[in-house]
């Protein structure tokens, strides 16, 4: 059963901007949210949380670049990106964690967990900036 759904990548030119949405199919208003990347040949990497109060952390890499939000009502987590490098090209993917565990993971900068360990995992959507 598909509980997350993201959407809004595509490929930009460096300096560019996009924002990605995840839409949610069950009710994770208790949940930490947490957006994580993939790119080729590279381990997931935690790039922003936010957890059910609201607060939100990015990961340093992305800092000053990046804006995580969501919106309660519509079920859905946003991720705002500007200023793109080409270094940010990767499978973006949304995760849902009653734990915790990602946003640990994001303001930690340790391995984002796998996604058999959360409650649940988009599909990803493919973000291609090219120099």
């Amino acid at each position: 059963q598909v509980k997350l759904v993201e959407s809004g990548g595509g490929s930009v030119q460096a300096g560019g901007s996009l924002r990605l949405s995840c839409a949610a199919f069950a009710d994770y208003s208790g949940h930490c949210m947490a957006w994580f990347r993939q790119g080729a040949g590279k381990e997931r990497e935690g790039v922003a949380s936010i957890d059910s109060a609201g607060i939100t952390f990015v990961a340093r890499s992305v800092k000053g670049r990046f804006t995580i939000s969501k919106e309660n009502a519509k079920n859905t987590l946003f991720l705002q990106m500007n200023d793109l490098k080409p270094e940010d090209t990767a499978m973006y993917y949304c995760a849902a964690d009653r734990a915790c565990l990602v946003y640990g993971a994001v303001v930690s900068g340790i391995a984002f967990p796998d996604c058999t360990t959360l409650d649940a995992c988009g599909q990803g959507t493919l973000v291609t900036v090219s120099s």
